[in-house]
């Protein structure tokens, strides 16, 4: 009889246990209450953007509160002028994960919630914009709704991450350098009349850019120029900008110690100037002078002088090619100081140079003729 009496009692005690364990298991959504306010940016602020990567405006709110006593987290939702925010086009966790009252956006996100809200490149859009609050499946939207207006920059929400020539007098397409993030420098052989456009695939099958004026835009339009040659061109996509297009006249080899120019460098494709001819090192007092450079002439009749991209005052005593020794650069104001010196083995010799611009460091590569 006891031993029935203690088994009730024990099962009756674990079934209270597993009813109490359950109703604590149970998950319930917490109360909060919504931002008690927005500060910043102001009502109806106009921000005209910038493509600078460290761009970014800062949102600020007051702060919600959970009924549980845990930390609520907030996001910054977009949506369009006429919008009611039942589907905003754009949101953003605030800072620290969502867990603070505040929101560093960059412009190139607002660049992006400004091309949904309809604003093309360089054009503006107005945007309403407000913060929720939730904690678990409860969220909670800030009584108060900000217009913000918005002016894209000239440039592209995406940058491409090689850029060829499509349509050149080279045939396939022309991979061009990518000297820093989003811009491009180029030079290619075009044929006057004959359209090119620019494709961020080397057979065209990538996103297709093309040159208005001086602006960038996607699409397929043709660009010509005028005359045959051999062109330089530099792009920055940041900015949707075409920086330059020039035309190359003459490539040479400089030599310091007899003020010419004893070889001629053609273009012989795929961004590289090629050229063969004797060098004879200048005997002077002190020893034999081998000092060089190069020069760029361009249709405009300017001319520019490419030295040494890492100072140097030495010859490369047996390098590799490969080398940041033979990095190039161009010269500011064609100073004199950035120079090379040839190898011993190259005076009294049939020598070949070539200038190559289809590489992250453009360099250059000297080396017997034959």
């Amino acid at each position: 009889m006891k031993n029935s009496i203690f088994k009730a009692l024990a099962f009756a005690a674990c079934a209270m246990t597993m009813a109490s364990c359950t109703e604590e298991m149970e998950w319930k959504d917490s109360n909060v209450t919504a931002p008690s306010g927005l500060f910043t940016p102001d009502d109806n602020k106009s921000v005209t953007l910038q493509a600078s990567a460290t761009a970014a405006l800062v949102f600020e709110w007051g702060s919600s509160s959970a009924e549980d006593g845990g930390a609520p987290m907030y996001e910054v939702a977009f949506d369009l002028a006429s919008g009611d925010f039942s589907n905003p086009i754009y949101r953003v966790p605030s800072d620290l994960n969502g867990s603070l009252p505040k929101a560093t956006i960059t412009h190139k996100i607002l660049n992006s919630i400004a091309g949904i809200a309809g604003a093309a490149s360089g054009q503006s859009a107005s945007v309403k914009w407000t913060v929720f609050a939730y904690r678990g499946l409860t969220k909670v939207q800030a009584s108060d709704v900000r217009t913000l207006n918005l002016t894209r920059f000239y440039g592209f929400d995406e940058l491409p991450g090689s850029l060829y020539v499509i349509g050149s007098a080279e045939g396939s397409g022309v991979l061009s350098a990518a000297p820093a993030n989003g811009e491009f420098d180029v030079f290619v052989k075009l044929k006057g009349g004959q359209p090119i456009t620019l494709n961020s695939a080397a057979d065209g099958s990538g996103t297709s850019y093309c040159i208005n004026g001086d602006k960038l835009a996607e699409g397929n339009t043709g660009f010509t120029v005028a005359e045959d040659g051999v062109y330089r061109m530099y792009f920055d996509f940041n900015v949707a900008s075409v920086v330059s297009i020039r035309k190359v006249e003459k490539v040479c080899l400089y030599f310091c110690p007899n003020d010419n120019e004893p070889i001629e460098m053609p273009y012989v494709g795929s961004g590289v100037f090629q050229g063969i001819g004797w060098i004879e090192f200048k005997q002077e007092s002190w020893g034999r002078d081998e000092r060089y450079k190069f020069r760029m002439y361009y249709g405009d009749g300017s001319m520019q002088v490419w030295g040494t991209k890492n100072d140097t005052d030495g010859r490369p005593g047996g390098l590799p090619m490969t080398d940041p020794y033979y990095y190039i650069a161009e010269t500011p104001n064609n100073q004199w100081d950035q120079k090379w010196k040839f190898d011993t083995e190259f005076d009294g010799a049939n020598v070949k140079l070539s200038l190559i611009f289809n590489v992250e460091n453009y360099t250059h590569h000297v080396e017997h003729a034959n």
